[in-house]
């Protein structure tokens, strides 16, 4: 965690967040009447990750600091409780109050869980937190998540992500025949329709499988973190852009029985809590990103663009199983006609304004 998380004070947290989620942990003698709680995190990231663990840890700090220590989360880094790919189960099963990870892990439980976290050539992170936010995917998220007893926050954000690290260029459709490709959510199942055979692996694997050839290719974040994972040096080409993560909203679950016995500050504080990391992790990566990426050049990555025929065959293989889904998954259906027609309406607004200034700034003033 870097010297600006510790530095939060605790006017500093009150003061970005809600005033509804924050009026009742404002009290020095209401804080001091509650019970002392001693909860456990545990999350599917590793600790060299500091955006995503440090979130975590960032999380715990702000709810100890608003409820004057006696609220003390634990955060267990992926592994040290759980795997990384079992938190949802772990806060399921009651073996954890709590969990920290991106929700397209679970998508075999349920395909509409991706929804939490993103799905290909959906929302970027402006839009997904308006979605979340003001747009109703809140309260969806939350009826997909009810039958496994867990109460959902957003708790971070990755932005765009990269599109992954290959061994050989992929300069047709065809070039995707075969691969062994580690990727998350949905979008196994889409590049499955181009030949790929998918692979879900926790951060910590994705080095060695790669090093190995046990995988051909692999997509983690972007690159501040896949510098940190160590990745350019056992695959040489990177590619753009992240057709299949335009944000990746990363969650807090919280057993719904945990939940309810909370007192109310001690809930208003995990809310203050989620909105603030929600935010800090977003800038950490738009900050991170840029210096990566040059570095990552700098020591012989090759950055590449898909070709517009790649582009077109994912987003024609996306449409395809999203229309499966839905026709499959009575919940899918529910959550994707709200997420589809919010994005309608975003993109609407983004081809008139953002993306012209967006375009036009990159091109006039960009390197």
């Amino acid at each position: 965690m870097d010297l600006s998380s510790k530095s939060i004070s605790r006017r500093g947290v009150i003061g970005v967040t809600l005033a509804g989620a924050t009026a009742a942990v404002v009290s020095p003698a209401v804080a001091q009447s509650q019970p002392a709680l001693k909860w456990r995190m545990v999350t599917s990231y590793p600790k060299s990750l500091d955006a995503l663990d440090g979130g975590c840890r960032l999380l715990a700090k702000i709810v100890s600091d608003l409820t004057d220590g006696k609220f003390d989360i634990q955060v267990f880094a992926a592994g040290e409780v759980v795997p990384a790919l079992q938190v949802l189960d772990a806060v399921q099963s009651g073996t954890v109050e709590m969990g920290h990870s991106a929700s397209y892990y679970y998508i075999g439980k349920n395909p509409a869980l991706a929804f939490d976290t993103c799905l290909p050539f959906g929302l970027n992170a402006r839009q997904h937190n308006a979605w979340m936010t003001h747009g109703g995917g809140a309260a969806l998220m939350q009826e997909v998540f009810a039958p496994y007893g867990i109460r959902v926050f957003p708790a971070g954000n990755t932005s765009a992500q990269m599109a992954g690290w290959f061994r050989k260029e992929i300069k047709t459709v065809e070039d995707f025949q075969g691969l062994k490709f580690r990727t998350g959510g949905l979008a196994g199942q889409v590049l499955a329709k181009l030949g790929v055979v998918p692979q879900q692996l926790g951060a910590a694997d994705v080095y060695p499988a790669l090093e190995r050839g046990t995988i051909d290719a692999a997509e983690w974040v972007g690159p501040y973190d896949d510098e940190r994972l160590g990745l350019q040096k056992v695959a040489k080409y990177y590619y753009a852009p992240g057709w299949a993560e335009g944000s990746a909203q990363v969650s807090l679950y919280v057993g719904q029985k945990h939940w309810d016995d909370l007192p109310a500050n001690y809930k208003a504080a995990i809310e203050a809590a989620c909105a603030t990391v929600n935010g800090w992790m977003l800038a950490k990566y738009d900050n991170g990103n840029p210096a990566a990426l040059k570095r990552l050049v700098a020591a012989g990555a090759q950055v590449r663009i898909y070709s517009r025929e790649v582009l077109n065959a994912l987003y024609d293989a996306t449409e395809k199983l999203h229309a499966e889904l839905s026709a499959q998954n009575p919940v899918f259906k529910k959550v994707y006609e709200s997420w589809s027609a919010y994005r309608q309406e975003e993109l609407f607004w983004w081809r008139v304004n953002e993306l012209s200034f967006d375009s036009f700034s990159a091109t006039r003033f960009g390197r």
